[in-house]
């Protein structure tokens, strides 16, 4: 069975697009892998991000913030898909992948954004992971080798939606 290489973009590639590639390789590691990026990489995971998955007993030694370039060089693994996750990210002009992945926006508020208590800026981030989980999960159980593209497609943007 193929494993799909997925790419979750977002503009500084610290909060939701890490949260993005966590959730794949950890709970739908046997089905595909999972990589991040952003545009403009903050070049620091957000602490809380990192908080979050230690508490949910989530390997974290993977994340680290970097440009989507690396995904665009010699050597750079096929992409099959690639969703982004921020909606500044959705309105820039990416860089050609290799494979020629198919796309979808999945747009989430941003939990870096979220001010007051740690107790309300954990509820942010908490609920941006359960988002995420949530569509990966829908993603994860489609018969993705049984159906057309334009099916396909349609299933991937109605996710992005819910």
């Amino acid at each position: 069975m193929k494993k799909y290489n997925i790419l979750f973009l977002c503009t500084g590639n610290s909060c939701r697009s890490i949260l993005g590639e966590a959730i794949v390789n950890h709970y739908f590691g046997d089905k595909f892998n999972g990589y991040s990026a952003g545009s403009n990489p903050t070049g620091q995971v957000n602490p809380n991000s990192l908080e979050l998955l230690e508490s949910l007993k989530i390997p974290t030694d993977f994340a680290r913030s970097k440009n989507w370039d690396e995904f665009s060089k010699d050597g750079a693994p096929s992409l099959d898909f690639v969703f982004t996750v921020c909606d500044n990210a959705a309105n820039e002009v990416c860089p050609i992948w290799p494979g020629q992945p198919m796309s979808a926006h999945w747009g989430l508020p941003d939990p870096a954004e979220v001010t007051g208590t740690k107790a309300e800026i954990a509820a942010a981030f908490n609920e941006t992971f359960r988002m995420l989980k949530n569509r990966i999960t829908a993603f994860a159980n489609l018969p993705i080798a049984s159906l057309d593209k334009m099916s396909l497609q349609a299933k991937l943007n109605k996710i992005g939606k819910e």
